[in-house]
C-alpha cells in the first residue's frame, strides 16, 4: 500500500535527502493565531492573566511531563501562575501539537520554495550521461553498485590542493525524466594528477567510516550534532577510459577548515570539531582518530583518519605521529568534559603556551546543556574490541560488490535522524541502540519487503555491536589510567601502548623543532617529559633513550640532551635499563648482566646470581626479540655468553654457588658453538678452559 513518503508527501528519497541542512527543530511554525489571546492579555502587567477562549493542547499532567523532559522549571502546586512567571520562570506558552507528517510536509515545502542556487548555470540543458555509482556501506563493510543519470559541466568551477570540482545534477531514481524539478545539486571531484583507481574507492571508504563515528558521537547528545556528508564514486562508463569522480552533495554556505591532519587548529577555536576528534580517539580505544575536520557549520567533508598501525586510509594516515600532532594543539573544552573525556598529559611549559587559547574558548557560543551522555571507561581487566579489525574486515572487490537490493530501499532503515537520506544513505544513526535506554528507536514509515526487513535486523545488530563497543571499550587519554591498565593486565611487552607511542612521537617532534621557529631552541623540558611518559608506558625506544641519557651513554633519540653525572641519575638510568630488560630488549639484558658481573654502574655491587639470570635470558633469544630487530649471529653471540656464565661458575661467590663441573660443560658447549661459527682459535681456547674446570673439580 502507499506509504506516507509516497502518498502524503509525494517526494522521493532524493527530495528527503536535502533535509540534512534543515534540521526540523529549526523550522518555525506559525503560532501567532493560536496564541494571540495569551499574548494580548499578558502584555498588560496590571491585568491578571486569563485564558479566555484559549483551548489547551494537552492536560496538566502531560504538560508537566513535557517540562520535565526539557529541563524547564514547573510552578509549585496552588501557586499564582502570574507571580511565578514574573519571577523569571522559563515556562513558555503551550505549543500546538504537530504530527511528524506535518513536520515533514512543512520541511519539504520550505525546501521547494527556495531558489536553486545553480539555476543560472542551466545544467538541465546539458546532455545527460549514464554512470555507474559505487557506494560503500560502512556498517556492512560492503560495496553496492547501481546506475544513475547525471549532467555535468565540461569545465571545473573550483579546485582544491589536489582535486578539481565540477557542478553536477543527478536525476532522482524515482521521478525519471524531469530534470528541472526532480534533480539535485552535487559536486563531482576529480584528482588533478593521475592516481590509481583504487584511491577513489579508498577515499569513499574513509569518509563513510568517519561518518559512522559522527553518528556515534551524536548518540551521546552533544550540544550540536554533526554529520559527515555522503560520498560515492561515479564511473563514466561511456567515456574513454571510464574515468572516475567523487560525488558529494553541494553544500551552500561558508566553508571552513577547523583542524588538519597535521595539528592545525582554526583560530576561532570552535569546540565541536575538536571535541569530536578527541571523542573518536578514546571511543576507538586509541585505535584511530578522525581529524582534518572541514565543511559548512557542522556538516563536514573530506576528513582524514589516523590509525594506530598507520595502515589503510591513504597517504594522509600519519599513524601515531598524526595523533601526536593533534594532541599537542588540542585543548579539552566543556564538551570534552561533559562527555567524560580525559585530558591528554602535556608538559607544564606546553600548558603555559595554551593559556591564551583557553581564554578564547570561554567565549565560544556552544555551551553544554548537562544532557550529554558520558561514556563508560574501559575496565583495565577487560579485553578490548578491535576497531581496526571491524573497519578493515570488509569486501575490497568492487567488481563483486553489486547486490540485489532495491535501489530505493538499499539499507532498510539505515537513515540518519537528521537527514532521511535517499537510497544513497549508508549511515547508521537512526535506530538507537537498545543498550542506551535514553533513546527511542526510530521506525521507518515506508513499507519494506521481507528481504529489506531482514537486512534491517542485520544492520541493527551490527549497529548495536558497534555502539556497545564504543561505549564500553572507551579508553581515556591519560597516562595514569594507561599505567593502571598495563599493571592490571601485566602488559609489559614492547609496543603495547598506543598512548605511549604518541608521547614518544611528541618527544621526537620537539627534538626536530617542529613546534618552534627555525632559530629557536626546542623545548627540552617538554621533550624529556613526553619521553619519560612513553618510557613509563613501555615504549622500548623511549626506555632505552632515557636509560642512556641518565647513564651518560651515547643515544640516538634526544641526542643533544645530557644530565649531570650524579648517583641519583645513575640509579634512574639503571631503573630504566632494567625496565627495558624486563620488556624483552636483548641489549638491555646484556647490559644488566655485565653490570652485575663487573659492578660497573652499580657502585661496585656485584651479583653473579643476577648476572647469570640475565645472561641466560639473553642466550635463550636465539632468533630475534619481540620487536624483530635482533639476529643472534650479529651481536654478543651465544658462545660468548656461555663462556661468561662458565667463568662465574668457576669462581663462584656474589650469591652464586661455585660449580666447576657445570662450568666445564658450559665451556664445552661454547667451544662447539664457536666451531660452528668458524671461530677455530676461540673454540680451542674454550676446550682448554673446559679441561681446566673439570680438573679443578677432580682436585676438590
Amino acid at each position: 500500500m502507499p506509504t506516507i513518503d509516497d502518498r502524503a508527501l509525494s517526494v522521493d528519497h532524493d527530495d528527503i535527502d536535502q533535509l540534512m541542512i534543515f534540521p526540523l527543530t529549526d523550522i518555525d511554525f506559525d503560532r501567532e493565531n493560536d496564541n494571540d489571546a495569551f499574548r494580548n492579555e499578558s502584555e498588560d502587567s496590571n491585568q491578571p492573566i486569563t485564558f479566555k477562549g484559549f483551548r489547551p493542547q494537552m492536560t496538566l499532567k502531560q504538560r508537566r511531563r513535557s517540562l520535565l523532559s526539557t529541563g524547564l522549571s514547573i510552578p509549585p502546586p496552588n501557586s499564582n501562575v502570574s507571580l511565578w512567571r514574573n519571577a523569571g520562570s522559563s515556562l513558555p506558552p503551550p505549543s500546538p501539537v504537530v504530527s511528524p507528517v506535518d513536520r515533514w510536509k512543512k520541511a519539504v515545502r520550505k525546501i521547494r520554495s527556495q531558489k536553486d542556487p545553480w539555476a543560472d548555470f542551466h545544467l538541465e540543458k546539458l546532455p545527460s550521461e549514464n554512470v555507474i555509482r559505487h557506494r560503500y556501506n560502512a556498517l556492512k563493510r560492503q560495496w553496492v553498485v547501481d546506475t544513475a543519470s547525471v549532467k555535468i559541466e565540461k569545465e571545473p568551477f573550483n579546485h582544491g590542493a589536489m582535486r578539481v570540482c565540477y557542478r553536477l545534477k543527478k536525476l532522482s531514481n524515482v521521478h525519471m525524466g524531469d530534470w528541472s524539478q526532480q534533480s539535485h545539486n552535487y559536486v563531482a571531484k576529480r584528482y588533478m594528477e593521475n592516481v590509481c583507481r583504487e584511491v577513489y574507492f579508498e577515499d569513499v571508504h574513509l569518509q563513510m567510516d568517519a561518518k559512522l563515528w559522527g553518528e556515534e558521537y551524536n548518540r551521546h547528545r552533544p550540544p550540536k550534532q554533526v554529520d559527515i556528508i555522503q560520498m560515492c564514486v561515479l564511473e563514466f562508463k561511456d567515456r574513454p577510459g571510464s574515468p572516475l569522480f567523487h560525488l558529494e552533495h553541494f553544500i551552500d554556505g561558508h566553508y571552513m577548515k577547523y583542524n588538519s591532519n597535521s595539528g592545525f587548529v582554526e583560530e576561532t577555536l570552535r569546540l565541536t570539531p575538536q571535541a569530536f576528534s578527541h571523542f573518536t580517539f578514546e571511543c576507538s580505544s586509541h585505535k584511530m582518530i578522525v581529524v582534518d575536520i572541514q565543511g559548512v557549520g557542522d556538516l563536514w567533508t573530506d576528513p582524514q583518519i589516523h590509525t594506530s598501525d598507520g595502515k589503510t586510509y591513504g597517504d594522509g594516515n600519519l599513524g601515531t605521529k598524526g595523533m601526536a600532532l593533534f594532541f599537542h594543539s588540542h585543548i579539552c573544552n566543556c564538551i570534552c568534559e561533559s562527555f567524560g573525556l580525559s585530558k591528554f598529559d602535556l608538559a607544564p611549559s606546553e600548558e603555559v603556551k595554551q593559556e591564551d587559547f583557553i581564554k578564547l574558548q570561554s567565549n565560544s557560543v556552544t555551551q553544554v546543556r548537562g544532557l550529554e551522555e558520558r561514556y563508560v571507561a574501559d575496565s583495565p581487566s577487560k579485553e578490548g574490541f578491535d576497531f581496526l579489525e571491524f573497519f578493515n574486515s570488509r569486501s575490497v572487490s568492487m567488481a563483486s560488490s553489486a547486490l540485489s537490493w532495491n535501489s530505493e530501499d538499499d539499507f532498510g532503515g539505515q537513515f540518519s535522524p537528521r537527514n532521511n537520506r535517499d537510497e544513497e544513505s549508508m549511515s547508521v544513526d537512526t535506530c538507537q541502540s537498545s543498550v542506551s535506554p535514553s533513546y527511542r528507536r526510530r521506525h521507518r514509515l515506508t513499507s519494506e519487503s521481507d528481504e529489506s526487513a531482514s537486512a534491517t535486523m542485520s544492520n541493527e545488530e551490527e549497529r548495536d555491536r558497534f555502539h556497545l563497543a564504543s561505549k564500553m571499550m572507551a579508553r581515556p587519554s591519560s597516562v595514569a589510567f594507561e599505567m593502571d591498565r598495563l599493571a592490571v593486565r601485566n602488559l609489559q611487552t614492547l609496543g603495547d601502548s598506543v598512548l605511549g607511542q604518541i608521547h614518544h612521537d611528541l618527544a621526537m617532534y620537539h627534538e626536530i623543532g617542529r613546534f618552534v621557529r627555525p632559530t629557536e631552541q626546542f623545548d627540552v623540558a617538554a621533550a624529556m617529559y613526553h619521553e619519560q611518559q612513553a618510557a613509563e608506558l613501555g615504549v622500548k625506544d623511549a626506555i632505552l633513550t632515557m636509560a642512556n641519557i641518565f647513564l651518560g651513554m651515547p643515544h640516538d633519540g634526544l641526542s643533544t640532551i645530557t644530565v649531570p653525572d650524579t648517583t641519583e641519575n645513575r640509579d634512574r638510568g639503571i631503573e630504566y635499563m632494567t625496565m627495558a630488560a624486563h620488556s624483552g630488549d636483548r641489549a638491555a639484558m646484556l647490559f644488566m648482566a655485565k653490570a652485575y658481573e663487573t659492578g660497573i654502574g652499580l657502585d661496585g655491587e656485584k651479583s653473579f646470581k643476577d648476572a647469570v639470570k640475565w645472561y641466560e635470558k639473553a642466550a635463550n633469544m636465539m632468533q630475534e626479540d619481540e620487536s624483530g630487530e635482533f639476529d643472534a649471529m650479529m651481536n654478543d653471540p651465544v658462545y660468548q655468553i656461555k663462556a661468561s656464565i662458565a667463568q662465574m661458575y668457576v669462581v663462584g661467590g656474589y650469591g652464586l654457588e661455585k660449580d666447576p663441573s657445570y662450568a666445564g660443560e658450559l665451556f664445552s658447549e661454547a667451544a662447539e658453538r664457536a666451531t660452528a661459527a668458524m671461530k677455530g682459535r676461540l673454540a680451542n681456547k674454550y676446550f682448554a678452559l673446559a679441561e681446566e674446570a673439570w680438573a679443578q673439580e677432580e682436585e676438590e
